[in-house]
């Protein structure tokens, strides 16, 4: 089934680009371009396309109140289309909170079609695929000042796909004495400076980007950099964060499988979890964490923006029980805690 996709953006020369690349795919269809938000409205009701890509900065009406309406009124898949600059970054991540499914950064100096957009129709793919809806009041609570977790305990997530609003529905649960958390999100260079800074501003917990050499403490948070590295967890008397060269792994760097491996290698007790995103990246780490004795928990169906790598872990037999995204802090803890289990 063929995909349509509206494009807007304000640039005729951007439309074009991003209109070409789109088409090249025989499995997409560009059925329209507008160059702001009114004329997309009228396009959207008359052409009903399953995916729009939607620029950040535009006249008349700017991305995130376009998206906003969208998303309260006809929700739909929205990829957003940002420059990767510091207020380009953090409009995207807004976006993202809003309910666009993901963002992808403009190509900067000589465009042309084999270079410009390299992650867009992947991307517009797997939005066309997304559980998209209107937003909810996400879950809000005091953290467990009283909390006490099991010694030496690692905590490891992996995210894509929605990843930005399920962690902010996890990470500000946890309380000040959680286990240490490393985190892999599937985002674009750039982005992930201000999603730890995001992340750390509605966290009992610190949030910071993961650094080579900093070592695992107990309440904080490190956030693989969206960069050409993949984050890694040492094995050694005092665990570290370590980013480290490497291939592409199920297409991504940083790769959720790259952190889950090497979490399972630590003598240690551990948590793995998998949310939700697009394709089987974190799977087969999963799986090794589970063999090696981590209590597992993936994201469930009906709470998932995509439903593809907890779905991939689950069928491999990685994930030991599926949570709905509201009790997934509440399940994370009760893995490591020294009581006995919270749920």
């Amino acid at each position: 089934m063929t995909i349509k996709v509206l494009v807007v953006d304000d640039s005729a020369t951007m439309r074009q680009l991003i209109s070409a690349v789109l088409n090249a795919d025989p499995e997409i269809e560009v059925v329209g371009a507008a160059e702001e938000p009114h004329e997309a409205r009228a396009m959207i009701k008359a052409l009903s396309p399953d995916v729009i890509t939607l620029d950040v900065e535009m006249p008349n009406m700017n991305g995130l109140e376009f998206l906003e309406k969208i998303m309260r009124l006809r929700p739909m898949p929205v990829v957003m289309v940002s420059t990767l600059t510091q207020a380009g970054t953090e409009v995207a991540l807004a976006a993202l909170e809003l309910g666009a499914v993901d963002v992808v950064g403009k190509p900067t100096g000589a465009i042309s079609l084999s270079t410009g957009f390299p992650d867009l129709i992947g991307k517009v793919k797997a939005a066309a695929q997304a559980n998209v809806r209107a937003p909810t009041q996400r879950e809000t609570a005091t953290p467990d000042a009283s909390f006490r977790a099991k010694s030496g305990h690692v905590i490891a997530i992996g995210s894509s796909t929605g990843g930005v609003e399920a962690l902010l529905s996890i990470i500000p649960l946890l309380p000040e004495t959680a286990p240490p958390i490393v985190i892999t999100q599937h985002m674009p260079a750039g982005f992930t400076t201000k999603f730890a800074a995001r992340l750390d501003k509605a966290s009992a917990i610190r949030v910071t980007e993961a650094e080579d050499g900093a070592p695992l403490t107990p309440g904080h948070a490190y956030l693989a950099p969206g960069s050409h590295l993949h984050l890694e967890v040492t094995n050694s008397l005092m665990p570290r964060c370590r980013l480290v060269e490497g291939d592409l792994i199920n297409g991504h760097k940083p790769s959720v499988d790259a952190l889950f491996h090497s979490v399972a290698a630590l003598n240690r007790p551990t948590t793995g979890v998998i949310l939700t995103g697009m394709g089987r990246d974190g799977a087969e780490g999963l799986l090794a964490m589970r063999r090696a004795g981590a209590a597992t928990i993936g994201q469930d169906e009906a709470s998932c923006i995509v439903y593809g790598m907890p779905k991939a872990a689950f069928e491999l037999g990685a994930v030991e029980r599926q949570v709905p995204l509201r009790r997934i802090a509440e399940a994370i803890l009760s893995t490591c805690s020294i009581q006995k289990n919270l749920t």
